[in-house]
């Protein structure tokens, strides 16, 4: 009976962990703003069981960003058109990526905090985890070079440091935003279609 009850607690501080820290990171300009000793306190735990849980701030960050990011993972991974695998290639890309820069906007101060924090962020599993169902559906469009290194790049307009820079230093709408990399993301896959017309004005 002890070790259930044991897990139990330590799922329940877990969860009030991760709610505390959401509302904490949400009312902070920066992530860097919040201590972990805020975060204990705020939760209601000692700050041994906020390390325990979490290892270290990175940890808490990691944590928190991938329960924000369950719902996404969960259309992808299993829900209808345009996000789900029964999409076709050409149109699942382009709403993978528009599912990405969502998320990154809308949880933009720890997106940024996490990709600058500790190591590269190309070998942090969220990035490798994208990485890899973005280049296996690349893969299945025919003519397609390298879907590996395609996979990249497109990713690479979703960073969150450049999302930083056009969402908050050059106050570039959302909408924008979305359009710009939809039309992107459509020359990459689809290069030799025909130009727009001119239109005269």
């Amino acid at each position: 009976m002890p070790e259930p009850r044991s897990r139990k607690d330590a799922a329940r501080n877990r969860e009030a962990v991760l709610a505390a820290a959401d509302a904490l990171f949400a009312s902070h300009e920066s992530p860097e703003d919040v201590t972990m000793a805020e975060v204990a306190a705020a939760a209601g735990v000692g700050k041994g069981t906020l390390f325990r849980a979490f290892g270290d701030r990175a940890g808490l960050l990691r944590a928190l960003y991938e329960a924000r990011l369950e719902p996404v993972r969960e259309a992808v991974e299993s829900g209808p058109p345009p996000l789900g695998p029964a999409t076709p290639p050409l149109e699942r890309v382009p709403a993978l990526l528009d599912a990405v820069l969502c998320f990154k906007l809308d949880n933009r101060r720890l997106a940024l905090a996490l990709e600058e924090g500790g190591d590269s962020p190309y070998r942090a599993e969220h990035y490798e985890r994208w990485h890899r169902m973005l280049r296996a559906v690349l893969e299945r469009i025919p003519g397609l070079p390298d879907g590996d290194f395609t996979a990249h790049a497109l990713l690479a307009a979703t960073r969150a440091d450049l999302v930083e820079h056009l969402a908050g230093g050059e106050r570039v709408p959302r909408e924008r935003l979305r359009a710009q990399l939809a039309e992107f993301t459509s020359r990459v896959l689809t290069p030799g279609r025909a130009e727009r017309p001119a239109t005269d004005d």
